[in-house]
């Protein structure tokens, strides 16, 4: 009992030192806990007890998906709660007290970009969290005649580009850790 309390404590230590580090990158994953739906996902989605709305959806290029019974809707940028929510709503008119499931059945919208002196450019799917130097690993690693310290990730959030230093040499020696951050969705990483 007493190992599991310390055990508890240790993860509240270290969940306040990220906070306290790094307020905006630890406010930033503290709101990443549920994906949200990007262009090219493919979305299961069920009425229980009602075959005929049993429906596999592809979310468009312009963030859109067709359910029966219901029309359009915007997947796109949404939670899949928030899309269960919106087709319940319009389903009510025609079924009563809806039980849906809706299902991430495939991720195609996790991509980065990886451009410059590295030994394989190009678009990188995701299927899970990684950091700058994971990335540049799947590129097969930087070239001999790559800037180490003037590496650039470029991250668009709503209308604006944000551009975030990285120093391979720095990160790789244990120093200045900070700069290896999580990606995001359409990050482009350019290795000069």
């Amino acid at each position: 009992m007493k190992s599991i309390k310390i055990f508890f404590l240790f993860l509240f230590c270290l969940n306040l030192t990220l906070l306290l580090t790094n307020p905006s990158d630890a406010a930033e994953k503290l709101n990443d806990k549920e994906y949200i739906i990007g262009h090219g996902d493919i979305l299961s989605i069920t009425v229980w007890k009602d075959e005929a709305l049993a429906k596999r959806v592809t979310v468009l290029p312009d963030g859109r998906i067709t359910f029966p019974l219901v029309g359009e809707i915007t997947a796109a940028g949404k939670t899949v709660s928030q899309i269960r929510n919106e087709l319940k709503k319009g389903l009510k008119r025609f079924v009563p007290d809806p039980i849906l499931t809706v299902e991430v059945e495939q991720v195609n919208s996790m991509m980065i970009y990886i451009i410059g002196k590295v030994n394989h450019p190009g678009r990188f799917v995701l299927n899970t969290n990684i950091n700058i130097m994971q990335a540049l690993s799947m590129a097969g690693g930087l070239n001999a005649f790559a800037k180490k310290d003037s590496i650039k990730i470029f991250r668009e959030k709503e209308i604006q580009t944000f551009i975030y230093d990285f120093n391979y040499d720095e990160v790789s020696e244990g120093s200045r850790l900070s700069q290896n951050i999580h990606l995001k969705r359409g990050d482009v990483i350019v290795v000069p």
